[in-house]
């Protein structure tokens, strides 16, 4: 069965990889995003997934692909993610995430009234007067969620936000979690490895799986109220040193840390996690449904999988 046509930006990141497969295995035909045909020859044929290349810095382009493509729903997933990159290139940062958001947006006017969800980031801070921001990527992420709001009262679009945690899952991402397990994998192999670096055991996180996400993503375009604001995560706090904890506990091989030798790459970062519920889409019946340990199991497969397939 047919459930329409959504379109998925950012289809070769993390959450794209795993977004296409989910909506296509729910009966959707994905319409699938990619910035260059470098990042078209890396990822899997899936059935009901079209690949399109086009970069959302083009408004005649992204205008093209939306009357060639009528997607019927709309996941914004494209952009950039990386707080120690936003520092080293600031521009980047605003022209992906925000520039890009408001060409899809002006793109989308000619479909009316179709649920374009937005991905936004835990890490937004408040832009009310002091303006205090922690870092670029911030910045451009709560610029980015204003506009898409204010875009979508102004042009009357059904426009969701969603914000997500930190998304951990088996694939290709440079988060914590992918980090370690693929540290462990290369020990388990015997490859030298300088010592894992951490930042602080003790600072937390939220962390959610990845393919709960998609689950949460799917449901708010089929039932999220325009104009609003979802969180999604898990509403539970971890100490990253336990985090750390659950993929050793699991390695076939001694796995040494070193921790506060990373302190340039947490600039900006919290030491704790401002941790909220999801009670909006507990309301709707979701909650997540994949256990930590499943998450940190299916992660450290990926990664001993992947690299003896690169052997």
């Amino acid at each position: 069965m047919n459930k329409g046509t959504v379109l998925v930006t950012g289809a070769a990141g993390f959450t794209g990889q795993h977004a296409c497969k989910r909506l296509a295995e729910k009966g959707y035909r994905v319409a699938a995003i990619v910035r260059s045909h470098s990042s078209l020859k890396k990822l899997p044929l899936i059935d009901h997934v079209d690949y399109h290349v086009c970069d959302l810095k083009g408004q005649a382009d992204i205008c093209e692909l939306v009357q060639r493509v009528s997607p019927h729903y709309v996941l914004h997933l494209a952009g950039k993610n990386s707080v120690p990159e936003s520092w080293a290139n600031p521009i980047l940062y605003m022209e992906s995430n925000i520039l890009g958001t408001i060409h899809l947006l002006n793109a989308l006017r000619q479909r009316e009234r179709i649920p374009i969800l937005i991905a936004g980031s835990r890490l937004k801070f408040d832009l009310s007067f002091p303006v205090e921001p922690t870092h670029p990527y911030g910045l451009s992420k709560s610029i980015q969620e204003v506009i898409s709001l204010a875009w979508g009262e102004l042009f009357h679009q059904h426009v969701i936000l969603a914000e997500p945690c930190n998304l951990v899952g088996p694939g290709p991402s440079t988060g914590i979690c992918s980090l370690l397990a693929g540290y462990i994998a290369a020990l388990e192999r015997g490859e030298p490895r300088p010592r894992f670096r951490l930042s602080s055991a003790s600072a937390t996180r939220d962390f959610l799986d990845v393919r709960d996400a998609v689950d949460a993503y799917e449901l708010l375009l089929r039932r999220g109220s325009s104009g609003t604001v979802y969180p999604v995560c898990s509403g539970v706090e971890r100490r990253l040193g336990d985090v750390c904890q659950s993929f050793i506990n699991l390695a076939e091989t001694e796995c040494p840390l070193e921790e506060n030798v990373n302190e340039e790459a947490a600039e900006g970062m919290p030491e704790r996690a401002a941790l909220i519920q999801p009670e909006l889409l507990n309301r709707m019946g979701w909650s997540p449904a994949i256990p930590w340990g499943t998450s940190v199991s299916d992660i450290l497969q990926y990664y001993r999988r992947e690299e003896t397939d690169d052997l």
